[in-house]
């Protein structure tokens, strides 16, 4: 699934719609990527010579890819949906420009009114972040 149809799934918009493709989505795992190319609008500048993205979109990144992944499957109420808590965020690297990065989310609770999610960011097989977290369905 492309961004086009991913747009479809989700309320963001670009320049924050931090999912390119959803590659899986089911039951118990869902599984994107997203391209941080030299054009994307918001790295950090740890100094002149570096960049990278920051950990908040990396984590924003992670629930988009968990939410458009429930969503592609109709199990849910179509309704908008927000984060409500992150639980164990860990960091292990960075990832900066011309780097892609593959999610995999792992459902550990869907309802009507409740997602509990978990899941990692890998950059080229490597795990980057680690996070858990719920989200909950607007009224």
């Amino acid at each position: 699934m492309r961004k086009v149809d991913i747009e479809s799934l989700l309320p963001q918009r670009e320049p924050f719609l931090f999912v390119d493709e959803l590659l899986s989505a089911g039951m118990d795992e869902i599984v994107g990527i997203m391209k941080y190319d030299e054009t994307f609008p918001y790295y950090l500048s740890c100094s002149r010579q570096r960049k990278i993205v920051p950990g908040v979109i990396l984590i924003e990144s992670l629930v988009q890819c968990g939410g458009a992944g429930v969503n592609s499957l109709g199990i849910t109420e179509k309704a908008l949906w927000g984060l409500a808590s992150l639980e164990k965020v860990q960091f292990h690297g960075v990832v900066e420009p011309n780097s892609t990065v593959k999610m995999v989310v792992k459902n550990l609770k869907i309802s009507n009114k409740v997602i509990k999610q978990t899941g990692v960011s890998l950059r080229e097989g490597e795990a980057i972040l680690e996070a858990t977290w719920f989200c909950l369905r607007f009224k």
